[in-house]
């Protein structure tokens, strides 16, 4: 089976807001990652001032934190923001509300910035990722990440002129033309870098998933994505069987942890019913494989191999 291997790279855990990512294959599970208040979010009321139905979003964390405690893969937050003063609202209500980590996903600078500022501001440098340095990210915001000594962020290795595997790895390490992610990230401070492989178009989770392995196997730092935004862009998806599109979703979300994922960006937060317990089924699944194989066991008796079997 294609998960029945060990990486040579030595691999790095990285502790986050006390939320344990990275290591070989079956020492830790999966972290997923829900989105809320993304464009479109129908509890979101109005986008620029941040204002939404704080009961229906308490509700959507409450039960994506149940599915959490009962499969055993530890959650991330990911908090999406179009505008600076919705961005900090969001934030707020996240960290008063849960006690999860939790990415900041600016899509625009200036969105980022504020955010930036109000982590320092409110001291919550230990519990937020950056999402994301990537080759589009202004040095204003490298340089803030720096100022604010925020040390965690997703590094997106889109690359649009060569969207290929290999492609990926160069947007890492950089080539004659352009500084790779994995520099910039240093020169802003980041000592938890977290490689997001990025999903460029709808047969991606097959490229993505060997992409997170290469990723592993040379720089041994935690990988993983967002495949769910391949199912989004698939055109024919409204016209699909409502099972067949479930089965889709639940396939691309769970092959990249086969090939060594340590997290995956879910989509939205209210799909982990469907997500958490397919994941956790493979997790579980890998995790006896490298006890058998390898005789490595799982760091937490949390793991799902300890809940599902």
């Amino acid at each position: 089976m294609a998960f029945m291997f060990k990486f040579t790279k030595d691999q790095k855990i990285f502790n986050i807001g006390g939320v344990s990512i990275g290591g070989q294959p079956g020492q830790l599970p999966t972290i997923l990652i829900g989105s809320i208040f993304y464009d479109g979010h129908k509890i979101v009321e109005d986008p620029k001032k941040g204002l939404f139905d704080q009961k229906k979003a308490e509700e959507l964390l409450v039960k994506e934190e149940e599915m959490s405690l009962q499969t055993g893969n530890p959650r991330l937050v990911d908090v999406n923001g179009l505008w600076p003063e919705a961005m900090v609202r969001y934030m707020d209500f996240i960290a008063e509300t849960t006690e999860s980590p939790f990415l900041i996903d600016c899509a625009e600078a200036k969105v980022g910035l504020a955010a930036l500022k109000h982590v320092d501001e409110t001291g919550l440098t230990d519990r937020v990722i950056y999402n994301s340095i990537n080759p589009s990210t202004k040095p204003e915001e490298t340089s803030a990440i720096r100022e604010v000594g925020l040390k965690a962020a997703i590094l997106l290795a889109f690359n649009k002129r060569r969207p290929t595997v290999e492609g990926r790895i160069e947007v890492l390490k950089g080539s004659g033309e352009s500084e790779g992610l994995l520099e910039t990230s240093e020169k802003a401070g980041v000592e938890k870098p977290l490689v997001d492989v990025a999903v460029l178009d709808v047969p991606d989770p097959g490229p993505v998933s060997k992409a997170i392995f290469l990723v592993k196997e040379e720089f041994g730092l935690p990988a993983g994505g967002g495949p769910h935004n391949a199912i989004e862009r698939w055109r024919q998806r409204r016209e699909l069987d409502p099972n067949m599109l479930l089965t889709g979703g639940i396939i691309a979300n769970t092959m990249p942890v086969t090939m060594g994922a340590n997290f995956i960006l879910y989509g939205p937060i209210r799909k982990a019913p469907e997500v958490y317990p397919a994941c956790a089924l493979a997790d579980a699944y890998v995790a006896y494989c490298m006890r058998q194989q390898y005789g490595i066991t799982p760091l937490t008796r949390e793991h799902p191999l300890f809940k599902i079997f």
